[in-house]
């Protein structure tokens, strides 16, 4: 359990007033999985600190791409930072190649699901191919699985709320360097440097590299089937509250 040190700083730090009622968030219920992708990386570190460091660096960029991306769904996009244009230069091409359209009516909408106690906030609404449905950003590595909790409480929260709502997209945003010669990838990700090569190509990890320009990656991945991600969810849910148990029954959300 974190060490709050008021209700207060709990509330804040945990979730929302929302007509004069507090709700846990989304986020923070869906921390309480375990993650082993991010056990790994704190393996590979030098000492927790150096870990902690870039984990806070990382989340900091992650928030300048999703203050960029919102500006850009709402036609508020005046200039884009020069350390996420190849990113945002893509997500432009990408957008328009596949004719995806965002709703600005929700984009960064706060929501809340009254029946099951929880509150969280959209990156966005979109229509792809026809369908309408949840579109999540990440500036992740890749797309883990762990996301499907996160996507089906926010379909769930809106699906009686928004007409046609039927299914969720995670959209990845990255940017990375490659290799000239080989084709590896260069990537920056909260001040450490990481090269990424194919298992099976043993020429990229002998391959004296030289880094062309920085290039934007978008990938789109549809995850339709979200009731028994929601299910999970709520089982979370459930754990999370008897982690937090003494701090939730000082606020007042257990009795």
């Amino acid at each position: 359990m974190d060490n709050f040190k008021t209700n207060e700083e709990f509330k804040e730090v945990c979730g929302y007033d929302i007509d004069g009622i507090w709700f846990p968030r989304v986020t923070r219920i869906v921390d309480i999985k375990a993650k082993p992708a991010l056990y790994r990386f704190y393996g590979k570190m030098s000492s927790f600190a150096e870990g902690e460091r870039i984990k806070k660096q990382s989340a900091t960029e992650g928030t300048l791409i999703h203050e960029t991306v919102e500006a850009l769904f709402l036609g508020k996009l005046a200039a884009v930072p020069s350390s996420v244009e190849a990113s945002i230069t893509a997500l432009r091409d990408f957008l328009e190649t596949n004719r995806i359209v965002v709703d600005p009516e929700y984009v960064e909408r706060r929501l809340v699901n009254r029946a099951h106690r929880y509150a969280g906030t959209l990156d966005a609404i979109a229509e792809i191919g026809g369908k309408r449905g949840i579109l999540d950003i990440k500036t992740s590595q890749e797309i883990y699985r762990d996301y499907n909790l996160q996507t089906s409480a926010y379909l769930a929260a809106m699906k009686d709320l928004v007409k046609g709502l039927e299914t969720r997209w995670i959209l990845r945003i990255d940017q990375s360097r490659p290799c000239i010669y080989c084709g590896a990838l260069l990537r920056n990700k909260g001040g450490k440097a990481q090269v990424k090569t194919q298992w099976n190509n043993p020429s990229m990890r002998t391959c004296v590299h030289e880094w062309g320009p920085m290039q934007g990656h978008i990938e789109l991945k549809e995850f339709p089937k979200w009731e028994n991600d929601f299910s999970a969810f709520l089982g979370a849910k459930r754990l999370w509250e008897w982690e937090n148990e003494e701090w939730l029954t000082k606020v007042g959300y257990l009795k």
